[in-house]
């Protein structure tokens, strides 16, 4: 392995859309996750927490963990 490293851990803030439902940042996510795997990495596991709110309108804040194993 080029720089020894079996695992990658992420964390990533999803942040509510200001109206309506679901998340406004899922393209980070999308991205974070697809530039590990064009590093040789597959997405092992994730977790969440709810994290409250960030203030007036900030809407509610969820922080997934992501675990990256690298593939041989």
């Amino acid at each position: 392995m080029a720089n020894g490293m079996n695992y990658v851990v992420l964390q990533i803030v999803l942040k509510e859309k200001f109206m309506g439902t679901g998340s406004g940042n899922l393209v980070e996510l999308e991205n974070a996750i697809n530039a590990q795997a064009a590093l040789g990495y597959r997405l092992h596991t994730i977790t969440t927490a709810a994290s409250g709110s960030k203030g007036f309108g900030g809407g509610d804040r969820i922080q997934a963990t992501l675990v990256f194993e690298r593939l041989v």
